[in-house]
């Protein structure tokens, strides 16, 4: 199968005007060499399950302090009273928070040399969830959404992305690659189950349909189709009992204690349970890492929560031998000045960040790049939003030069720009 039929099918997939349908079409009937859409996209879609590989996002809201987390600085002004800790791997310290993190370091790579130059939340935000620094004429879809795109099982009745807290949506992808956004982790979502006999909901649904094929013939055919894609989608959630992935009351009592009892370990937890269902994004969100003021207790606060739940993640992702298929990433936006404010708190520093990573292919128990002494700069080895991005892709075996056709009509690459880090692959 050539790479002109796959980059035609995501571009019908990815929705196209019908005009453009017309012509993508033709353009297959011919490199198909008789082949019909649905044989090819049947062909595509077996190819995409081959992968086998996930990614679950752990989002900290609010950009958490690196030296409160992966890259403490004790003995230095800078660094405050954060203590470093050994972990599992000779010569790698973390900062005292995370205790539990520091036992699953053999698995993780720890990045040091982040930096960015955006410093305001939405921005960051934005531009770490898609690669593109926000646009007025164009809304860019999430990084997650393109994953969904390019390896979601299209035959599920699960959602191929799912986010535990708001994230950044589909933007120009459309409708059958937004997130599925859960409240409260850890039970069935609210209005996920029949409210009336399963006979009068196919009444309905049926009816529906027949008004929605009415609409479509004196209205527009493009919006009719966007409304039966998503009540088809939500009308299959409602009726699977896959749906059971989201109650993880059946979990053992004991790995729900080690996930812990709050909103971010209940979400680990469900993220568990999604993947090995075959969802291929989840995202978990935590917050508020945004520490202005009392920086030190906050994030001892927040790692409490995030600390023992990131590692039983990781433990129990392995244990289970999904690891090697599944790409966990911890960050946030942004890190925090190295400086510390007359209110206790450190703010917005875009400059010199960290994250970590693990799983799917990634070479754990290392340190990639470094600060200076002082926190102020990067000492070694920087590493870009579009550099992460296009590792992130390297790992999942995604190409991150496909390119998705915006409403402009101009092509966009799911990275734009960077270099894949090599050292972070195994």
């Amino acid at each position: 199968m050539t790479t002109q039929i796959f980059d035609a099918i995501a571009a019908v997939r990815g929705g196209f005007l019908r005009r453009r349908f017309l012509k993508t079409a033709g353009i297959l009937t011919v490199a198909s060499a008789g082949l019909g859409l649905r044989d090819v996209m049947a062909e595509q879609a077996a190819t995409l399950r081959q992968h086998g590989k996930s990614m679950i996002l752990l989002w900290m809201q609010g950009g958490p302090s690196q030296f409160e987390t992966l890259d403490p600085k004790p003995g230095h002004e800078n660094g405050g009273p954060t203590e470093a800790i050994e972990t599992a791997v000779r010569g790698i310290r973390i900062a005292d928070n995370f205790p539990h993190v520091a036992k699953m370091m053999a698995d993780i790579a720890v990045v040091r040399s982040m930096t960015n130059k955006e410093g305001s939340h939405p921005r960051a935000t934005y531009q770490l969830h898609t690669g593109y620094v926000p646009a007025g004429s164009v809304k860019h879809p999430a990084f997650g959404s393109c994953i969904a795109q390019q390896i979601g099982h299209v035959d599920s009745q699960l959602p191929s992305f799912v986010s535990i807290g708001a994230t950044q949506g589909a933007g120009f992808l459309g409708m059958d690659y937004e997130p599925f956004v859960v409240g409260r982790p850890g039970q069935i979502p609210e209005n996920a189950a029949l409210s009336v006999p399963r006979e009068r909901f196919d009444r309905r649904t049926e009816l529906m349909s027949k008004l929605t094929a009415e609409f479509a013939k004196n209205e527009s055919a493009q919006l009719a189709e966007t409304h039966k894609s998503l009540y088809g989608k939500t009308s299959r959630l409602i009726l699977t009992p896959e749906m059971n992935a989201f109650d993880i009351s059946s979990e053992p009592e004991t790995l729900r204690t080690e996930y812990g009892d709050t909103n971010f370990g209940r979400g680990c937890l469900l993220a568990r349970r999604l993947v090995e269902k075959g969802v291929s994004f989840v995202e978990v969100r935590s917050g508020n890492w945004d520490t202005h003021q009392d920086n030190f207790e906050a994030c001892a606060r927040n790692a409490g929560e995030v600390d023992p739940a990131t590692a039983a993640l990781l433990r129990d992702l392995k244990d289970r031998g999904m690891l090697q298929d599944t790409l966990v990433v911890w960050m946030g936006e942004f890190g925090r000045t190295p400086k510390i404010n007359p209110r206790e708190g450190r703010d917005h520093y875009p400059r010199v960040f960290s994250m970590m990573m693990a799983g799917c292919g990634i070479r754990g128990g290392q340190v990639y790049g470094a600060s200076t002494a002082d926190g102020m700069e990067v000492a070694e080895n920087a590493i870009a939003v579009p550099d992460l991005l296009r590792t992130l892709c390297k790992a999942l075996q995604v190409n991150p030069d496909h390119e998705n056709m915006s409403p402009q009509g101009r092509p966009l690459k799911i990275v734009d720009g960077g270099k894949e880090v090599a050292a972070l692959l195994s």
